[in-house]
């Protein structure tokens, strides 16, 4: 494995030109984990860059490595750090960590008051929100403002989200809540969880199962989530 540096920056007028290939990168992503993710377009990641509501990770040489972008709901009470991404030769570097750490950190700066929230189906970006504080919540406690629920309409699973009443769907709903980080600290996931990732991945899997076969369970089943 090649030793790559990275330079981990807000994104500026100056990126303009990676966002079809963010974009790009973003897609083929969700199709090959077989998830959606709101899907956005190069004039939107722009406009993120250009009002500092993003992250971009290059190489040392220029070459576009990663990237991640902040979207607020609810007249800014909630804030969603959306659209990580890595591109495949820069994986198994520990980036996807680093992009969040200073997404958050600028989240935070933009936002300070806010609740700060994520749905995710991968086991270790859930690994890493909890290491950021953020603790697993019910899709209740997110936002309710419905231009963040409209873009889980190009998710291909978004038919079980509307057969859960929006309240569950194959994505773990996190929150960091800074009016309550002492208690958030206390209850960030349980110490097992946070020493083993696979304890993450089994779960996600275990949810991913019980959701896809949905006719087949029982509401008893069901009632653990």
């Amino acid at each position: 494995m090649e030793n790559y540096s990275f330079i981990i920056q807000p994104a500026t007028e100056k990126h303009l030109h990676y966002a079809e290939t963010i974009t790009n990168e973003m897609e083929q992503s969700a199709k090959a984990r077989g998830t959606g993710i709101a899907k956005r377009s190069p004039e939107y990641i722009k406009t993120k860059m250009l009002e500092g509501k993003a992250v971009i990770a290059l190489t040392e040489d220029g070459v576009w490595a990663g990237f991640c972008y902040i979207e607020a709901w609810g007249h800014g009470k909630f804030v969603a750090n959306s659209g990580l991404i890595v591109a495949p030769e820069f994986r198994k570097y520990g980036l996807a960590r680093k992009i969040k750490t200073e997404i958050f950190k600028l989240s935070r700066q933009k936002y300070p008051d806010a609740k700060i929230f994520g749905l995710t189906t991968g086991a270790a970006v859930m690994k890493i929100n909890s290491d950021l504080g953020y603790v697993p919540v019910s899709y209740a406690d997110l936002t309710d403002d419905e231009e963040f629920w409209k873009g889980c309409n190009s998710c291909v699973n978004v038919e079980i989200l509307k057969s859960k009443n929006r309240q569950n769907c194959l994505c773990t709903a996190m929150l960091y809540d800074p009016s309550r980080k002492a208690k958030t600290e206390e209850v960030a996931l349980r110490k097992d969880f946070k020493k083993n990732l696979k304890l993450f991945e089994r779960w996600t899997r275990l949810k991913k199962s019980i959701l896809l076969n949905i006719k087949k369970t029982t509401n008893k089943t069901l009632s653990l989530f």
